[in-house]
């Protein structure tokens, strides 16, 4: 069998890093793609000496003509903090950098795979969250940059599904994290640990009492692979995450028991349209996929403290964050 050459779109972001070393593990043949607006050289400097692993700067809102098999689009900023900086442009990564991969994908007919998101499902009414639920969003306030932006690439990824019969897989992701979050992305447990271990005050925004449902990355990138070698006739979308729900408060006490550190709570009001409740219903993937979360909080989170710790023990300049 011929070697799968797989493209991946924000190849050098938190994910998209994690990715690209586990299809190089699979023998895959990579081209990571990224402008490097929120990825970082950091992420993938040790993937640079691999013969099969190709780096290409490069903005999906452009078209872009390369020779690949398998497409996996993640090129977008994730975090707030990042998306809301420019949102015009974190629309147009998520509308026309869907166009032109979806274009890509249909002159190559190639398998494409879209990294869709959980804030789909906006500030839910039906909790846990099915893929059937068409969510609550907000059209036009200021996160709607990211969730319509994302709401619209699926609907474009089935209407070329339906129009051209591409083969199209999409995934919405919920709530991830581990090693190589960007220390400075204003997510929650980037942000508790990077507290916690410089000894600052841990901030949560609201009473505390909102949930969510954290993933470690390597089951969600396990599930991402599982779903792009799926059959052709899956196309999702389907849910990925772990269905373990915590409180902000739970969350930040067990990040100050696991650093050891002597930080404070406090508060500070809640951002617009930030949902109180977030958990997957997986019974989807499970039953399409054979796949659920294996990580359980406390081990996900001790592998990510060491990886900030180092960080921020790394003396000034020495390393590209």
């Amino acid at each position: 069998m011929d070697t799968i050459r797989s493209l991946v779109t924000g190849g050098a972001g938190f994910l998209g890093s994690h990715l690209c070393e586990r299809l190089l593990a699979d023998g895959q043949e990579v081209l990571c793609v990224d402008n490097f607006f929120t990825g970082r050289r950091a992420n993938i400097n040790h993937l640079l000496g691999q013969p099969r692993f190709e780096v290409m700067r490069h903005d999906v809102t452009f078209p872009l003509y390369v020779e690949v098999d398998h497409i996996y689009n993640l090129a977008c900023p994730a975090s707030p903090v990042h998306y809301q900086h420019d949102p015009v442009q974190t629309t147009k990564t998520s509308v026309h950098g869907a166009i032109n991969m979806l274009g890509l994908a249909k002159r190559l007919q190639a398998k494409i795979l879209q990294a869709s998101t959980s804030e789909v499902y906006g500030d839910p009414d039906v909790h846990p969250q099915p893929e059937s639920y068409w969510g609550k969003v907000n059209p036009i306030g200021p996160r709607s940059c990211y969730d319509e932006g994302k709401r619209c690439a699926e609907t474009l990824f089935f209407d070329y599904y339906r129009q051209h019969r591409l083969r199209i897989k999409v995934v919405r992701i919920f709530n991830t994290y581990g090693p190589r979050m960007h220390p400075n992305d204003g997510r929650v447990v980037s942000n508790f640990i990077v507290q916690a271990l410089t000894g600052q005050p841990i901030t949560i925004y609201g009473d505390g009492s909102q949930t969510r449902s954290f993933c470690y990355v390597d089951d969600l990138i396990e599930a991402m692979v599982r779903m792009m070698n799926g059959p052709d006739d899956f196309t999702g979308p389907v849910n990925i995450g772990n269905s373990d729900e915590y409180s902000m408060i739970a969350l930040a006490q067990e990040v100050i028991r696991l650093t050891g550190a002597r930080s404070k709570i406090i508060f500070e009001p809640l951002p617009t349209d930030d949902p109180q409740q977030r958990q997957p219903d997986l019974g989807l993937a499970r039953s399409a996929l054979g796949w659920q979360a294996s990580t359980s909080l406390q081990a996900g989170l001790e592998k990510t403290i060491r990886y900030f710790s180092d960080l921020v023990a790394a003396p000034a300049g020495a390393t590209e964050i």
